[in-house]
């Protein structure tokens, strides 16, 4: 049997615990009215062996909830020797779908243009750090054959970033991926990092406006501090016409009210070191199945 219990002054349980698991219209229930004696409420407490369970699981939500949050990207940026790029199409894709699978499958992109150009980035996840502290190797056969089968036929240079997905900065969900985007960088000027939120919030009015996906990550330990945001070009490259969408000036004013890009502008220049951006585009038959 559940209970909820009745004071005088208040619902004492529909107003703490059970509206956070949203059960209090779909269970049956059995009034009890408190009067004088608090000793009346645990012995119908804890003589239910159904409310026992209940609180057990209840105290154990949280835990639950903070393991099992996965945000995080990490991306690594490879670039083929330019004689052996067909060869090493080969060996990454045949290396991504034998060893890259569950919790660490891989999403290969090509790097259509900006300074890395040429490039391949591969990300993995999303994961939790708590997944991340444990990964560690993932075979010895596994490295032996990145060492023999693909980073021969890579250049020495290279990059690795980890980023956490911002969900509340963003007009997309984390998952909700396309096969063709575009990555804005920002790097932060020194002491301004938490600036670029605030004008990313009021951004996300206007991407809403205009029905743009676009995904926000914090840079995490990864070089300089700073935001990406990728915009998902769901309806690909013609997103990016003339006239497609109204300018970014119109839809900003708009859904933030009259002059305000003007003072945007003014504010991301404060806030804002540098920004580079890059188009790319998905790989799937290079990517884990």
């Amino acid at each position: 049997m559940r209970y909820i219990i009745f004071s005088r002054s208040r619902l004492f349980l529909q107003g703490s615990i059970y509206p956070y698991l949203g059960l209090v219209k779909h269970l049956p229930v059995k009034p009890i009215l408190l009067t004088e004696s608090p000793h009346f409420l645990f012995f119908h407490i804890l003589n239910s062996t159904n409310m026992r369970k209940m609180l057990a699981i209840w105290l154990l939500i949280p835990f639950i909830g903070f393991s099992q949050v996965k945000n995080v990207l990490n991306s690594t940026r490879i670039f083929p020797k330019q004689d052996k790029i067909a060869e090493f199409e080969k060996a990454i894709a045949a290396h991504a779908q034998k060893y890259h699978t569950g919790d660490w499958k891989w999403r290969v992109w090509y790097i259509e243009s900006g300074p890395d150009a040429g490039g391949y980035m591969v990300t993995e996840g999303p994961n939790s750090w708590e997944l991340l502290d444990g990964r560690k190797d993932l075979s010895a056969e596994h490295t032996a054959d990145w060492d023999k089968n693909v980073a021969p036929l890579t250049q020495d240079r290279g990059d690795a970033t980890y980023a956490e997905f911002q969900a509340d900065l963003s007009t997309v969900q984390l998952t909700d991926y396309a096969e063709k985007i575009i990555i804005n960088h920002m790097i932060a000027k020194p002491g301004k990092i938490n600036t670029i939120p605030e004008l990313l919030k009021k951004m996300k009015n206007a991407w809403q406006s205009g029905g743009e996906s676009v995904a926000v990550y914090q840079s995490i330990a990864s070089g300089d501090p700073g935001y990406i945001t990728v915009t998902r070009l769901k309806a690909g490259l013609k997103e990016l016409a003339q006239g497609y969408r109204k300018p970014m000036k119109d839809l900003y004013n708009t859904a933030n009210g009259e002059g305000s890009f003007d003072v945007f502008l003014k504010d991301y220049s404060d806030a804002v070191e540098k920004r580079w951006s890059e188009l790319l585009v998905f790989r799937p038959e290079l990517s884990s199945k």
